[in-house]
């Protein structure tokens, strides 16, 4: 059989051009394999106790950083972290795993409550086997801040990763079985749409967790729905960074830049729109121009660039389209715009101005490092501009009055909001988002209990 995208799953490295792989797309009797594994597991994780899941969970974090070097370069290679950020993404999944070890079980545990003459308790039950797919831009700490706690909950946890990095998952799946997690707890399948589809209507699958597209997040939250299955969404973004008249600029400036460019610019999560008062805008404008103009780019194994390839070459020319439409609509282009020639899939940091509502890179989520400049009025005229969207991610807010930032946190249509500092997630506060960045979140207590049959056990009702 030859090897093309119909029958194998290609991952191309985008620094480079070349083939890394290509993995066969499981069939139907592999997707069935796969499920059997995972309910199989399952079976046996959920009779251990937290505190014995939560040691193995420990376990694995200390895999992970034994091989933190070897997942970190993968990482770069399938899809062109900048090294120094891929070690940083290892490092932060393997610290997950300490903090829920630490933190988990008692989140876990029994909640007694007096009803009446009555004692009832809250109990958290694990539900099964949890099918995630999951996507290729953070492919270690998107996998892992879903399955530990998904794991220490006690249910088993199928990934169908995204095609080009399947090195990472099969890597993965080597740190959880040396760590001692039982066969078929944590697995993973290269599976197709098909595929997805057949595990979501099988009723050894509990329930499914998405983070990807929000066409991804439509149909396979619309099949979970149909099966009477529970879904948690984590979709796109298009996330407002709010600069008011009286920010300091240089701070603001430090914290854009990170916001837009990191991961080269492939975050749900990123500031995309930066919405800026007129009275700053112009001192705003100039000092983030530059301070994007001197970022380095190039092979993402060298420490000294922050800017990498972008992971997929027909992203690249969606983000292009996107930004070059958005010059026919009016935008000012004031810094990069066009492809880097040669083998690379390299796209600059780039800046539009003068962009407004009606134009696309306002109205769909860029992709890349691409940042869009929007002049607001006042602060009523910043916070419409922000909530005039589809999505609802985060924002920030860069402001030196409190009042007014606890303003806008309450009246933002948002899942998180960062008030004088850019996005980020952490495993100690909930993840997520509304509208059509999702539902359901990750993270903290709010992400264990996601997964958990919330159970009522009664005593002496009578």
């Amino acid at each position: 059989m030859s090897i093309t995208a119909t029958t194998h799953a290609i991952s191309i490295n985008p620094a480079t051009g070349e083939t890394l792989s290509a993995t066969p797309w499981a069939s139907p009797s592999d997707v069935d394999a796969a499920l059997e594994q995972a309910a199989n597991g399952y079976r046996q994780w959920r009779v251990l106790s937290v505190a014995e899941r939560a040691q193995k969970l420990r376990d694995v974090g200390a895999v992970l950083r034994e091989r933190g070097e070897e997942m970190a370069q993968r990482i770069s290679q399938e899809m062109g972290k900048p090294i120094l950020q891929a070690r940083a993404e290892v490092n932060k999944s393997a610290s997950l795993c300490d903090w829920y070890a630490d933190n988990g079980p008692a989140m876990l545990g029994s909640e007694p409550t007096q009803v009446e003459h009555n004692r009832a308790t809250i109990e958290y039950r694990p539900l099964g086997a949890i099918l995630a797919v999951m996507p290729w831009n953070f492919p270690v700490w998107q996998v892992m801040r879903g399955a530990v706690p998904i794991l220490l909950a006690g249910n088993s946890y199928l990934l169908k990763h995204a095609p080009n990095v399947l090195g990472c998952a099969a890597l993965l799946g080597e740190i959880f079985t040396r760590a001692g997690i039982p066969h078929g707890v944590f697995g993973w399948v290269n599976a197709t749409n098909d595929g997805v589809s057949q595990a979501i209507n099988d009723p050894r699958i509990a329930a499914v967790t998405v983070t990807g597209s929000v066409r991804a997040g439509a149909a396979i939250g619309a099949q979970a729905g149909a099966a009477l299955k529970k879904c948690v969404l984590e979709l796109g973004g298009s996330d407002p960074f709010i600069v008011l008249n009286d920010a300091d600029v240089d701070l603001a400036v430090k914290a854009a830049v990170a916001g837009r460019y990191q991961n080269t610019g492939q975050v749900c999560a990123a500031a995309k729109r930066f919405i800026v008062e007129s009275g700053i805008a112009q001192a705003f404008t100039d000092k983030f121009v530059a301070a994007a103009a001197a970022l380095k780019q190039g092979a993402p194994d060298n420490e000294e660039h922050y800017l990498g390839p972008m992971a997929r070459f027909d992203l690249r020319d969606e983000l292009h389209a996107q930004v070059q439409a958005s010059i026919q609509q009016g935008a000012t282009l004031l810094l990069g715009g066009e492809k880097v020639p040669g083998a690379g899939n390299y796209y600059p940091a780039t800046v539009l101005a003068g962009v407004t509502p009606e134009m696309t890179a306002f109205r769909q989520e860029l992709f890349g490092p691409v940042a869009a400049i929007t002049l607001a009025r006042d602060a009523e005229h910043a916070l419409a501009l922000a909530n005039d969207s589809d999505f609802g991610l985060s924002a920030t807010v860069f402001t030196a009055d409190d009042a007014q930032a606890e303003w806008f946190a309450k009246h933002l249509e948002c899942g998180g909001v960062f008030i004088n500092g850019y996005s980020a997630s952490d495993a100690r506060v909930a993840f997520g988002g509304v509208k059509k960045s999702g539902f359901g979140r990750e993270l903290s207590h709010f992400g264990l209990h996601e997964f958990c049959n919330i159970q009522t056990v009664w005593k002496d009702r009578l």
